[in-house]
């Protein structure tokens, strides 16, 4: 039997996740991976031809059981993955001194080592057939920037998008590596920001498109999913309303 090929999207069980999933489902056959097999069905059941997609719940805080669980999976639906969009996150807004290293390596291992993880396999032949060709990160413009309780948030994604440049340059020219870098965008995942009437304050007149939604991260990750970005590899993308460049903020 020839497998059959393959999307794979992490966190697609909520927030950025379920948007690009939604999103990518017009044109790909998907498989949604995330922690809440309820959340993963409304996922399914919102994109176009559900019956088509898998559903791969997988808790990433166990890095070490992502190689076992991702051989099992494939093996058991002769498939393969052509395209990998790492969207699952975790964030601990806490003082420094009140983070535990628990804590701070759960953060990690979400962010940044279980994509480390997930790539290293599916670039393997044994596991993959070499079939992997395009690779996005959603990252953050907190990799670039600090704020106050974010230290090891910060720090995750600077690593993803550190990791993202290193593996553009070694896995060329069979597979593109880019990042998406969103801006403060209204999910589950941010309600607790939004919560707090004066973050929000400032993100609404700091921002001079507004606030972003889901889709609007979707829609950057589906162009660079895309044969549109063929020539691009490497890059940072920032989608935040014009965030990041309004010096009068």
């Amino acid at each position: 039997m020839v497998p059959q090929s393959a999307t794979l999207v992490t966190g697609s069980s909520s927030g950025l996740g379920r948007a690009i999933a939604v999103r990518l489902s017009h044109t790909r056959r998907l498989v949604l991976s995330g922690r809440d097999p309820v959340r993963l069905q409304e996922t399914l059941a919102d994109c176009e031809r559900p019956d088509e997609h898998l559903l791969w719940p997988l808790d990433l805080r166990d890095v070490a059981g992502i190689e076992a669980a991702l051989r099992e999976f494939l093996a058991a639906h002769a498939l393969t993955i052509d395209g990998f969009v790492h969207t699952a996150g975790a964030m601990k807004l806490l003082p420094l001194r009140s983070i535990d290293l628990a804590a701070a390596t759960e953060v990690m291992n979400v962010n940044f080592m279980a994509a480390l993880a997930f790539v290293r396999l599916l670039i393997k032949k044994a596991v993959n057939q070499q079939r992997l060709r395009n690779v996005v990160f959603v990252s953050s413009t907190a990799s670039q920037f600090g704020a106050k309780g974010f230290h090891v948030y910060c720090a995750s994604k600077g690593a993803l998008d550190a990791f993202m440049r290193a593996l553009a340059v070694e896995l060329a020219p069979a597979v593109r590596v880019n990042s998406v870098l969103p801006g403060a965008v209204r999910t589950g995942m941010t309600e607790q920001m939004f919560a707090d009437e004066t973050i929000r304050r400032n993100i609404e007149k700091d921002y001079p498109l507004g606030v972003g939604e889901p889709v609007d991260i979707a829609c950057a990750v589906e162009f660079l999913m895309s044969d549109n970005a063929r020539w691009i590899t490497g890059q940072q993308l920032v989608v935040d309303g014009g965030r990041t460049v309004n010096i009068s903020a």
